[in-house]
């Protein structure tokens, strides 16, 4: 490996920037591109796991049918933003879109597509794990989303918030990023993705829709329902009345 090369893999685990091009490894820009990304990649898997076993074991997560988990978890969603005749090729696209990060898993960081998506995921792990992330520039997220893929943080297993859900979350996010054929719908030249977010507003859907969909988990009759939307709403009027206080 050259001293260039090594800069490279050294700025890409601590920032998780890199250069497309791959000017540092030999041959055209095809190969270049090919043999740095793996090159790169490996790096990361190998710095992950070195710093996973500087930490104790994980406590194992509850076995649980993670197909059928997701399934029950989007399906209030599903029903209610696609058509009868279209719910059960969603259904079971979302169902198995789920990935689990944890020592078993935390190899496949290196399948993602995009180098990028393979450094968050892999800051992502670090924390679930207690361990020290790659850089201080690493956000601190719970799941990420590329094309049909929902990586998820173990912590889903663990208590978390009254109205999250972040498998919700994630999936909602595989809406604007499939197309419809790929859930073996039909596409047309004005329905192309299964749903067409506008870029601003993507966060703000998938927040809505995990909100919904613990609302419906959590609500067993309209009054229980209306009454979770309430609190739901007043629980964020006082971080929002607390946010403006401390801004003045």
């Amino acid at each position: 490996m050259t001293p260039g090369q090594r800069t490279a893999i050294a700025q890409y685990l601590r920032t998780g920037e890199h250069d497309l091009l791959c000017l540092p490894w030999p041959g055209d820009v095809v190969t270049r591109s090919r043999h740095g990304a793996a090159d790169l990649k490996d790096a990361l898997v190998a710095e992950v796991n070195r710093r996973a076993s500087r930490r104790p074991p994980p406590a194992p997560i509850a076995e649980v049918d993670l197909t059928d988990l997701t399934r029950r978890k989007v399906e209030p969603m599903v029903r209610g933003l696609f058509p009868r005749g279209e719910r059960e090729a969603v259904l079971g696209l979302l169902a198995r879109s789920v990935v689990v990060l944890t020592p078993a898993t935390v190899g496949d960081v290196g399948q993602a597509r995009w180098l990028g998506t393979a450094w968050r995921l892999a800051n992502l792990y670090l924390r679930s794990i207690g361990a020290r992330p790659l850089g201080p520039g690493a956000p601190d997220l719970v799941g990420i989303s590329e094309e049909t893929t929902c990586w998820v943080s173990s912590e889903y297993f663990r208590p978390n918030g009254r109205f999250e859900d972040f498998v919700v979350h994630e999936a909602a996010h595989v809406f604007h990023n499939c197309k419809r054929r790929t859930a073996g719908l039909p596409e047309t030249r004005c329905r192309e993705w299964l749903l067409d977010i506008a870029f601003g507003k993507r966060e703000t859907f998938a927040y809505a829709c995990e909100a919904y969909a613990r609302i419906v988990e959590l609500g067993e009759t309209r009054a229980a329902r209306l009454a979770l939307v309430e609190e739901l709403a007043a629980g964020r009027a006082r971080r929002t009345s607390g946010s403006t206080a401390t801004n003045t």
